[in-house]
């Protein structure tokens, strides 16, 4: 009798040891848990402070103080995150909605041509390609059921092609609708979508706001103006004073894409991609309209 009662004392001491050892485990991997989802709650308030902060810097009219909203970047210390914001007035991108066939080719074939990798086989893209998907995306918008002289694609196309719809015939709603028309690869629009915007209004682009393939676009030489936008700075990092294109001068729209990154100190990433408008916020108390909203994080 007594070595079976020490054989279950024995047991039952394995057993609490076991349970403890199991709820030590199962705190600690609460704790770690909590520390990385509190860490990355800290990286995506750095980057939407970003946003809050280019929107406040943007508006200043000090000259030595205002950010440019034409793509370039900006470094912010925000606690212990270091924060990069790339801002772009909407009014230098290419308006879906607006532009006409011929900006719409030639920003397609620039992008397309200094990007191989956009194109099936690494192939470059020529002129009558691009004219075609620029006519494409005249059809899609346009209400009639009449193909561009270019080509395009009407609603026996998109049939033709084995897919199940046709023109939309109506205006983009966003960008990424673009992946719908007939011709345009992910890897093609890709490479187009951040030169893209369904919000600024203007047939052309605003020069003092635009990336290089859009000026390329416009016929203007991006090279050289990027470079006197930047006044020459090595890094290409703005650090305050902003630089004007030489010749130009741009009112903006008030409608902004950012994307702020903010990275913390053990490696903790946040990047956040809006696009807003400035002033009357939708809800009280909001300084901006938020028009898209995308976030994504890097854990480490």
């Amino acid at each position: 009798m007594r070595g079976t009662a020490l054989i279950l004392v024995l047991w039952l001491i394995v057993l609490l040891t076991s349970v403890i050892g199991a709820f030590a485990l199962l705190a600690r991997i609460e704790s770690m848990q909590g520390r990385v989802l509190v860490r990355g709650l800290v990286a995506s308030g750095a980057a939407r402070a970003g946003v809050e902060y280019a929107l406040t810097r943007v508006a200043l009219s000090d000259p030595r103080l205002k950010w440019r909203p034409d793509g370039r970047a900006y470094r912010w210390r925000y606690g212990d995150a270091d924060v990069e914001v790339h801002m772009t007035d909407e009014s230098g991108k290419v308006d879906l909605n607006q532009a006409d066939a011929q900006m719409l080719a030639a920003l397609i074939q620039r992008v397309a041509s200094a990007e191989p990798g956009s194109m099936p086989g690494g192939a470059r893209m020529d002129p009558s390609q691009a004219a075609r998907l620029a006519a494409a995306i005249l059809d899609w918008r346009d209400p009639d059921p009449l193909t561009q002289p270019a080509g395009g694609g009407e609603d026996a196309d998109y049939a033709s092609a084995g897919l199940p719809y046709g023109a939309k015939d109506a205006e983009f709603e966003s960008v990424a609708e673009l992946e719908q028309v007939i011709g345009f690869t992910p890897p093609l629009y890709a490479r187009l979508e951040p030169y893209l915007t369904v919000y600024s209004g203007r047939a052309r682009p605003d020069a003092a706001y635009a990336a290089g393939p859009v000026l390329d676009a416009m016929g203007l030489n991006g090279n050289d103006l990027l470079a006197q936008r930047r006044g020459g700075d090595a890094s290409g990092l703005a650090q305050g004073v902003p630089g004007d294109i030489v010749g130009v001068a741009g009112g903006g729209s008030g409608t902004y894409s950012i994307d702020s990154r903010a990275r913390l100190a053990d490696g903790r990433e946040s990047l956040l991609r809006v696009v807003v408008r400035a002033g009357g916020g939708a809800l009280p108390g909001m300084a901006y309209t938020p028009l898209r909203w995308e976030e994504g994080a890097s854990p480490r």
